[in-house]
């Protein structure tokens, strides 16, 4: 019995059957579709593959066996659809992307690239605290009634005013008269005031002043201090030792550097440097008032 090939329609399998079958349904060993077998006539020529059908579609025309001329190839489901149906979602994507970038991309703030976290800026390190001031005990090496073996340290000016830590937190120069006190608002009721009868901050600049304990009378010192809430104050004119440098004028300011040893029991003394703000001197109340 003569056999003859077909191609499925749907998969392009080759099949062979014999005559026998010819106008049959049958299924694709490739597809697992249901096809009909073409009906050609026992005058076909086996050399020959020809297009079966689909189980629900017009059947195929055989072609006609013809001397050197080649079968008409059955007409290919349209493969184009699936490349039209990626190009139209490629093309959606884009458009949504273009559309969206906005609130995609904004947890980056809009800078750098996704998935990249923004320039972050440098932190400071917070500044260094400055130094605590410590008022040194009142000692041998501290409270010296020789100027020949002193020596002025470069630190703020502080000591000890009748057994009590002082610290220098202000330096006013007014009237001829030198206070280094302790607060800078309110009363000067704890640190001391130096009294140069009057001298004007001109005739201070730039010089250095000596007292030594063998001193008739020299600038009154007077020593401030509280006990409990009453103000106590001791004037000295003689006894103690003094060295105070004054430095060139600075704006409204005269730099200066002090050791004072007082001669009292409790040995109060400072020494350091200071900034003394300089002001007027407060008018005298004993002038008369000028009549408008």
């Amino acid at each position: 019995m003569s056999e003859f090939t077909y191609a499925c329609p749907v998969c392009g399998q080759h099949i062979k059957c014999d005559m026998s079958q010819s106008g049959s349904k049958m299924e694709c060993p490739t597809c697992f579709q249901t096809i009909l077998a073409p009906d050609v006539s026992p005058m076909h020529d086996p050399k020959f593959v020809i297009m079966g059908t689909k189980v629900g579609e017009r059947p195929i025309p055989t072609p006609v066996a013809d001397s050197g001329a080649m079968p008409t190839p059955a007409p290919q489901e349209n493969s184009s659809l699936p490349a039209i149906v990626f190009i139209v979602l490629l093309c959606a994507a884009a458009v949504a992307l273009f559309a969206f970038h906005g609130r995609i991309f904004k947890s980056t703030g809009g800078q750098g690239a996704p998935g990249t976290s923004p320039p972050q800026k440098p932190v400071r390190p917070p500044p260094p605290p400055k130094p605590v001031v410590v008022a040194p005990p009142a000692n041998d090496t501290n409270w010296m009634l020789d100027l020949a073996a002193v020596t002025i340290p470069d630190s703020m000016a502080a000591g000890r005013v009748h057994g009590q830590n002082f610290i220098c937190d202000r330096a006013v120069l007014q009237g001829g008269m030198l206070t280094l006190r302790v607060g800078a608002r309110g009363a000067p009721d704890f640190g001391m005031v130096i009294n140069f009868s009057g001298a004007p901050a001109e005739a201070l600049a730039g010089q250095t002043i000596n007292v030594a304990t063998n001193a008739d009378k020299a600038a009154c010192v007077t020593l401030r201090w509280k006990e409990g809430d009453q103000a106590r104050s001791e004037n000295f004119t003689n006894n103690y030792a003094m060295r105070l440098e004054f430095g060139p004028f600075d704006g409204n300011r005269l730099p200066g550097k002090i050791y004072l040893c007082m001669p009292d029991g409790q040995k109060s003394y400072v020494a350091g440097t200071f900034n003394a703000e300089i002001r007027k001197p407060r008018p005298s109340s004993s002038q008369p008032h000028r009549k408008k």
